[in-house]
């Protein structure tokens, strides 16, 4: 597997696969091609035999100075269980240490179980929420009218 850095006609060849790889869940307007442009030295894709596998999306936040953020992260379903998505998060990771950085946040849907247990795995904690669901702490309407999220952070050590 390599892990490189994005590209701006990644767009292409990936927006068309994340509906598939979330199992027709409308997920690609969550990934605009602004992001394949303007972030490339804090994202990656994942390839193997020149097929991308996985990727994450992230930046350094620009008004909270210690912080980073990782938007969106997806590996093919083939090929889940196979550390991909560690990887792409310790690649992120490191790239974040280097800019003096040392708190990663994210968010994800409260019925997206695997997520938040992938996340907590990682190391990450949820954050205080304003509502307990299934014994999980949302912030409800983060998002939007009914769009309630769980938020977490990491401390890079």
């Amino acid at each position: 597997m390599e892990i490189r850095f994005v590209k701006g006609s990644d767009y292409y060849t990936l927006s068309p696969l994340i509906n598939e790889w979330w199992g027709g869940r409308n997920m690609s307007d969550m990934l605009p091609k602004l992001f394949f442009d303007h972030f490339t030295n804090t994202s990656f894709i994942a390839e193997m035999d020149g097929e991308i596998v996985g990727f994450l999306i992230g930046f350094l936040s620009q008004s909270q100075t210690n912080e980073a953020y990782i938007h969106f992260v997806g590996v093919h379903p083939e090929f889940r269980k196979h550390n991909i998505g560690k990887e792409l998060y310790n690649q992120f990771f490191n790239v974040v240490k280097q800019n003096g950085r040392n708190i990663v946040r994210c968010v994800t849907s409260p019925i997206n179980k695997v997520s938040i247990a992938y996340h907590t795995k990682m190391g990450f904690e949820i954050e205080e929420g304003d509502e307990i669901m299934d014994g999980i702490a949302i912030n409800t309407n983060y998002d939007g009218q009914n769009q309630d999220r769980v938020l977490f952070i990491k401390h890079l050590v």
